[in-house]
């Protein structure tokens, strides 16, 4: 880790390892769309529609809903990762994937840069502050 990023993640309080390991944890979901694909298969649809949009604020969600619609397997994974319980778990995921994907959707869709490397993208995000805006 260089020194921008221990500076960045002191700053944080730990919230960028938490990002990352959210970002480390949708890439093997299959990436950024699988897993928007599944909220949306999942019944989230129009709460996710508020993430994306730049038109409005994000609706939240509930680790429930979060952990009815990707499955308790999925975020089990996260939390055995962390350290955490699957609830905890699913708890994170909703108070940080609303910001992550509001983040990664600046114009109303999904930055074609998250495609091709979430992590980076994510990163860059953290770096510049635009997760915290």
């Amino acid at each position: 880790m260089g020194l921008f990023d221990e500076v960045v993640g002191s700053f944080l309080n730990g919230d960028a390892g938490k990002y990352q390991a959210i970002l480390n944890w949708v890439n093997e979901q299959g990436g950024i769309q699988a897993l928007l694909q599944k909220l949306q298969n999942g019944g989230l649809g129009d709460i996710l529609s508020t993430w994306i949009s730049s038109q409005q604020g994000n609706q939240p969600v509930s680790g429930d809903q979060l952990e009815s619609a990707l499955g308790t397997p999925a975020v089990s994974d996260l939390g055995q990762k962390l350290g955490i319980d699957t609830g905890s778990a699913s708890n994170m995921l909703a108070e940080y994937l609303p910001k992550i994907i509001d983040a990664l959707s600046p114009q109303g869709e999904v930055d074609s840069q998250a495609h091709n490397d979430l992590l980076s993208a994510g990163m860059d995000l953290l770096k510049s502050g635009k997760l915290f805006s």
